[in-house]
């Protein structure tokens, strides 16, 4: 029977074979990095927001404690955007007039909460509860960054599930003390955070074997 096609037909099958191989790898690659991107996460993005609010001048420059505006976080599964009258309770003293303060006055004037756009937003799906993190010990920065050196506020961890569940796995890595859940600078003694760190899983009663289980945030 006489050869249909040339013998060079050889090659190239086998080059498309091992290149549409390689290709699919190289997507593959392509759509883990832009997952795990800044893009995707958002991380490091700022968002324009009603008015340019800056952690950095309220709480590293003034000392204003955490829990003053986001009243609710050591017991509510949300932390709490502060109502217009905790603004209010400063600004109608200080910075009265500022410009930049217009739509803190309308908000209170027109009795309308002021439209944040939300920095850190988690999926519907997901189950997180600000109250039970702080309540076994899981500090602010640990979610947050230091956002007390933020002059706007921007997403500092990607909070995937991947990003999750080094801390539920490793819970002991990141568990601080009670009193220090606030404080934007504290340091295990001795730079010891393992020891501490295993030492509070016992005291806080923390259900290691537990904390992996879907449920926990998937519910």
């Amino acid at each position: 029977m006489p050869q249909i096609f040339h013998p060079s037909l050889n090659t190239l099958s086998r080059l498309s074979i091992f290149g549409g191989a390689f290709a699919a790898l190289g997507l593959l690659a392509i759509s883990y990095m832009l997952v795990g991107s800044p893009y995707q996460t958002q991380v490091g993005i700022i968002h324009d927001q009603p008015v340019q609010f800056s952690h950095e001048h309220h709480v590293g420059g003034l000392g204003i404690d955490c829990r003053y505006c986001h009243t609710s976080v050591e017991i509510s599964a949300v932390s709490g955007v502060p109502p217009t009258y905790t603004c209010m309770s400063c600004h109608s003293q200080i910075w009265s007039e500022s410009p930049m303060l217009q739509p803190v006055r309308d908000s209170l004037k027109n009795d309308t909460p002021i439209a944040w756009a939300k920095v850190h937003d988690l999926p519907d799906f997901v189950y997180f509860h600000h109250g039970i993190h702080i309540q076994k010990g899981i500090g602010c920065v640990s979610c947050h960054g230091r956002i007390d050196q933020m002059p706007l506020t921007f997403k500092d961890k990607p909070l995937t599930m991947e990003w999750c569940l080094e801390c539920h796995r490793h819970p002991e890595k990141y568990i601080r003390p009670y009193e220090e859940i606030f404080n934007m600078e504290w340091k295990p003694p001795g730079g010891d955070q393992l020891t501490l760190g295993r030492k509070l899983i016992e005291d806080n009663h923390i259900p290691v074997d537990r904390l992996t289980n879907c449920s926990v945030c998937h519910r």
